[in-house]
């Protein structure tokens, strides 16, 4: 009589399981271009900002070429002064728009009579209202870098005032400091 034996099972021989990666490949053959394509049309910027520092504020005479530039950005008008709290140049909305050209003209003959002092001023206060849209934040920090002048028959971008920080709005126009020393900026239409 054979016997035969319980605990024991014959070991069945499994085949080789072979890899199937078509689906893969596939997904990968359309996936790669796709995200290099949009690695190419994207393209970040960083814009550096300088905050506000969190100490009291001295009410000492400030020297001319320490005083501020601050541009008031209201939800009707932008507002331009230098040094703090003398107002140089109040540029309306035109056609439901801000005037960045007019503050570029502003910025820029600000910017020549600072020069021809011997003062090379690059910081600049963007102070703004709480309902300014952050594309007319970024356009507003962009017309205050720079602006395009043509140098050798080429259009490059001229420095303006590069170090941009950012801050409030005052409530009130009467609420500006008038304690500063006013500089004489002429501002016309000839440049």
């Amino acid at each position: 009589m054979a016997r035969i034996g319980l605990g024991r099972r014959a070991k069945k021989a499994k085949p080789d399981a072979e890899l199937d990666i078509t689906s893969f490949m596939n997904l990968m053959i359309v996936l790669v271009p796709v995200l290099l394509m949009m690695m190419v049309f994207s393209r970040i910027t960083v814009l550096d900002l300088t905050l506000p520092e969190l100490g009291e504020a001295s009410e000492l005479p400030i020297e001319i070429k320490d005083q501020r530039l601050e541009i008031v950005v209201r939800a009707n008008n932008i507002a331009v002064y230098y040094p703090q709290g003398y107002l140089v140049k109040d540029l309306a909305l035109i056609e439901q728009a801000y005037d960045y050209q007019g503050l570029q003209t502003v910025l820029k003959q600000i910017k020549q009579t600072l020069l021809s002092q011997d003062i090379d001023k690059k910081a600049a206060t963007l102070l703004l209202e709480e309902n300014i849209s952050y594309q007319a934040i970024v356009a507003l920090m962009d017309s205050t870098r720079s602006y395009p002048d043509v140098v050798v028959s080429s259009v490059v971008d001229a420095e303006l005032f590069p170090e941009i920080s950012l801050g409030d709005a005052p409530l009130d126009e009467r609420e500006l400091p008038t304690t500063a020393t006013a500089l004489s900026i002429p501002i016309g239409n000839g440049e």
